[in-house]
């Protein structure tokens, strides 16, 4: 569905040395690498690995381009979503960049309700899809843009089609057709445990349900934030949020707390030594497969790390790079 299909071109006569030609943008959603990256921890068991699933790769930069793109689809299919619609959802910013860019390529405009303490980055990578934006209090967080896109939604409703990323079924399904098989597929089927932070519960709930249909043993792990007033963004601390309709704790066979502070050295410490600059729920994943590979003696731990750094480069996150070098420097 989501996959582009390489062919022959000008690359050489090996056709796997051939960029991919495809009609559409969306074409390239799917098909992310895994990134080995044991090499970040140390004292692991030399039977213990540890890849990232690099959803930075997707064409709008994170995880959220395969949802988006399986609630449009699936909204345009069952006639939900036709012209004279306007999409309208509310989000922390990757779903909203995902769904500005599929509404640009299918011809649908789109408004998007956002907390008003996102990063800059995502406001402007929104605007530049032509996506109308709202703003909601950025101290009530996701969950103050959930309650305002309500309200918009209630004055109009026939004017928009809400995808609704927090209770919509395709969500997680978007997971379990694409996400799943790729990482089943990429480990041959040797992956034991599966690690992904918690913002809608759609990535972990959806590959973590083929996975398991794969191999009931696999474990399924989320990295949650450690407390309320955290500083992952997009990630929710479940026991103070609005719980998300399509996410299911009972279906998880390990919670792991990530405090904000641990989650971001990771990342610097990534940028350092991997090359790797990501976003703070990446270092959130990361540290909960290192909680993971720390109690096992062997396994194939496989984290998805939602996107890229680049767009939280105005935010705490890289405030707190002085704080760290000035730290590393007096080492």
């Amino acid at each position: 569905m989501t996959t582009a299909t390489a062919t022959s071109g000008d690359a050489g006569d090996d056709p796997r040395n051939s960029p991919p030609r495809v009609h559409s943008i969306l074409d390239l959603v799917g098909n992310t690498p895994l990134l080995d990256v044991t090499g970040i921890a140390s004292g692991l068991s030399p039977r213990v690995r540890l890849y990232a699933k690099l959803e930075g790769l997707n064409p709008g930069g994170s995880v959220k381009d395969r949802a988006a793109l399986w609630m449009m689809r699936r909204g345009i299919e069952s006639g939900a979503l036709r012209d004279g619609k306007t999409v309208l959802d509310s989000t922390s910013g990757n779903t909203g960049i995902a769904l500005a860019m599929i509404g640009a390529a299918l011809g649908f405009p789109v408004s998007l309700v956002l907390p008003e303490n996102v990063s800059i980055e995502r406001k402007r990578i929104i605007t530049a899809f032509g996506a109308n934006v709202i703003f909601s209090s950025g101290l009530e967080g996701s969950d103050g843009a959930i309650l305002l896109c309500r309200e918009i939604l209630q004055k109009d409703p026939d004017r928009y089609f809400k995808p609704d990323q927090y209770f919509n079924p395709n969500n997680p399904q978007a997971h379990f057709e694409s996400t799943g098989p790729e990482i089943w597929e990429a480990t041959d089927g040797r992956v034991t445990h599966f690690v992904a932070g918690i913002g809608t519960g759609g990535t972990i709930m959806g590959t973590g349900r083929y996975l398991k249909s794969m191999n009931p043993d696999v474990q399924v792990v989320a990295a949650e934030p450690d407390d309320a007033l955290h500083g992952l963004e997009g990630l929710k601390h479940m026991a103070s949020s609005i719980v998300p309709g399509i996410y299911h704790e009972d279906e998880l066979d390990r919670k792991i707390p990530v405090p904000t502070d641990n989650a971001y050295e990771l990342c610097y410490r990534m940028g350092e030594k991997l090359g790797l600059v990501v976003g703070q729920s990446s270092g959130a994943a990361l540290f909960a497969g290192l909680q993971v590979a720390r109690d096992i003696d062997e396994g194939t731990i496989v984290m998805v790390f939602p996107d890229f750094g680049d767009r939280y480069l105005s935010t705490n996150l890289w405030h707190g790079w002085v704080d760290y070098a000035k730290k590393r420097q007096s080492r």
